[in-house]
């Protein structure tokens, strides 16, 4: 296996550099993410995964900086023409919808479902273009898998997803309150039947109580999970985890 890195950017935010040193971000909140390290908010990408319009995902100025570096872009078809509207170009764009499978540039990307109620916030308006929110599934050139679930709450069918993706990482929200806590989590882990687990999407407002601690205390019975704690900035290499 070659070496991938998966960098944690804060909050939901994430940085996957491919063997070929492609880059992919993931719900990249560049502008006002409070976990975000001040060296980090410059970036670069050849890849964009957007998996809903809320504020904390879609940070409409950074993707307008982010643009000028002619990345492709996946989002769903909502969010896709709302970032047009506001002045991403339109050829950007890769086109998919949620159980499609997209290849660009040696890497596979397939959006699966979530379960979290998503809209954009138009000012003025309040909430405006509700869509459904998504996860992805990304598989690099060298076999490698991981499950980004995005917000969502647990669903049976992420045992579908283990079953035909066969993710080696699965990288869950534990926030709780508007995602699923660390207790659905662990019941999540085992229906993905995966053994590496990065949590995320916690502990960057008050209201966000999941923790690490608590996700590992609900998988005290699981023989072999390794959960990989990371704090804003810190990546960790495929070539150090034991798959």
């Amino acid at each position: 296996m070659l070496n991938t890195t998966i960098q944690y950017l804060g909050h939901a935010s994430l940085k996957i550099i491919c063997p070929e040193n492609k880059t992919i971000l993931v719900d990249p909140w560049l502008t006002s993410n409070p976990m975000l390290p001040p060296n980090l908010k410059e970036q670069q990408a050849d890849l964009i995964l957007i998996t809903h319009g809320h504020f904390d995902h879609m940070d409409l100025q950074a993707l307008r900086e982010l643009a000028t570096q002619q990345p492709l872009i996946i989002a769903n078809p909502v969010c896709k023409w709302y970032l047009i509207e506001h002045g991403i170009e339109a050829g950007l764009f890769v086109d998919i919808n949620i159980g499609g499978t997209v290849t660009t540039s040696g890497v596979q990307v397939t959006m699966v479902q979530a379960h979290h109620i998503s809209y954009i916030p138009v000012a003025g308006k309040g909430i405006s273009y509700p869509h459904e929110a998504s996860g992805f599934v990304i598989t690099l050139s060298d076999g490698f898998t991981l499950y980004v679930a995005g917000d969502t709450g647990v669903f049976a069918d992420m045992r579908t997803i283990g079953e035909v993706y066969h993710p080696q990482v699965a990288i869950l929200p534990i926030g709780d309150i508007y995602t699923m806590g660390p207790r659905e989590a662990a019941y999540a882990i085992k229906l993905l039947q995966v053994t590496h687990v990065i949590p995320y999407h916690y502990g960057t407002f008050p209201s966000l109580t999941g923790t690490p601690e608590e996700l590992r205390n609900q998988c005290a019975d699981m023989e072999g999970l390794q959960i990989h704690e990371l704090r804003p900035g810190e990546m960790v290499s495929t070539l150090l985890l034991k798959l």
